[in-house]
């Protein structure tokens, strides 16, 4: 997906790939009136299953040719779209639009989100502009989407806040999908349901790749003790709700304490001036590493890093405190994804600056 900087070799089936749009279907509520909009290459992980999905239903598919923010809007009006995915970020696209740029819908639009954990201000904003966000969780190597935020109706009555929060959380299992599970990676137990024990989320079933193409070694260690390993660290709740904390290889050790890179990213988010967040490690002498946090912000609003270095201060326990705040544009994907390689690569480079 080009956020690691690795290609990825994932070798899939037809069985596959149908199960997974039968479960699209049936998670997010399409149907023949379904108008669908591309925000994503149909080729990404996100989106090779959704063609198959649509066209199945005798949906409507409306394209883009780049994720631009006027265009965006005159096709929500102009199509009737119903339907679309889309990264965090294009959430933030979205909502920064200029006011004269936006247009009025008759339709709530369905926007399903994967890749980052949604911040709670974003989601919470999207819901006033008319959009009700599903957060989908999956990888390449399960076809996509997998694993879905299904809304309980007994969530209606809480307060706003209390249910961006609980729309941030990952979800349940695709029907499509036989296995989900959150374990420890060493003992392959299962961690208990308490929402505070962390584990590795893993998946098995029909919807999870053969392997990885010609690399027995890597596909052997993806499936130790029977399960797929996402590398994704997360709780499980009492309800059986999964909530993402971190990639294991984004968790920041800080002087033998570990830093959620989401956590960090989460109360930058809530700031009124940021768009668009990065946390990443950055290496330090003294502890081993530090967060280093990467911002870009809204239109017509400024900020600056003691200010948002204060701002976090309200919000976090000293060490996890950015050591540096630097700001400018992100780097993405086509998709909209940050791709933290690239940042991480900066954040070293920062360090290096700063020892000399």
């Amino acid at each position: 997906s080009g956020t690691t900087g690795r290609p990825k070799g994932a070798v899939i089936t037809h069985r596959g790939a149908y199960l997974n749009a039968t479960g699209n279907v049936m998670a997010l509520g399409l149907d023949r009136r379904s108008a669908y909009l591309w925000t994503l290459p149909m080729f990404h992980c996100n989106g090779w299953c959704f063609p198959w999905t649509l066209s199945a239903l005798a949906g409507t598919h409306v394209c883009l040719r780049a994720v631009r923010q006027k265009p965006i809007w005159d096709s929500l009006a102009d199509h009737g779209v119903t339907h679309m995915c889309g990264a965090p970020i294009v959430m933030s696209t979205i909502l920064s639009t200029p006011k004269e740029d936006q247009r009025d819908l008759s339709q709530t639009v369905e926007f399903m989100t994967a890749a980052a954990p949604p911040p709670e201000r974003v989601l919470a904003n999207m819901k006033e502009a008319g959009f009700n966000v599903t957060h989908l969780y999956g990888l390449t190597e399960v076809y996509g989407p997998a694993v879905v935020n299904d809304w309980n109706t007994a969530w209606n009555d809480l307060a706003p806040e209390r249910q961006a929060a609980l729309k941030a959380r990952q979800g349940v299992r695709y029907l499509a999908l036989e296995g989900l599970s959150v374990r420890d990676p060493e003992t392959m137990a299962e961690v208990p349901r308490d929402g505070e024990t962390l584990g590795e989320v893993m998946m098995r079933g029909n919807v999870v790749m053969k392997g990885y193409l010609k690399n027995e070694k890597a596909t052997g260690e993806a499936f130790t003790g029977g399960w797929f390993h996402t590398g994704d660290l997360a709780v499980w709740h009492p309800d059986g709700y999964v909530q993402l904390k971190d990639r294991s290889k984004d968790i920041i050790i800080s002087g033998g304490e570990n830093i959620s890179s989401i956590e960090v990213e989460d109360v930058l988010y809530k700031h009124p001036a940021v768009s668009a967040a990065a946390v990443v490690a950055m290496p330090d002498e003294r502890w081993g590493e530090r967060p280093c946090a990467f911002v870009e912000t809204g239109p017509n609003t400024s900020v600056t890093a003691e200010e948002l270095m204060e701002w976090c201060n309200q919000h976090l326990a000293r060490f996890k405190l950015p050591a540096k705040i630097a700001f400018g544009e992100l780097p993405k994907t086509s998709t909209g994804k940050i791709q933290k390689f690239v940042l991480r690569e900066q954040a070293k480079a920062l360090a290096e600056e700063q020892e000399q």
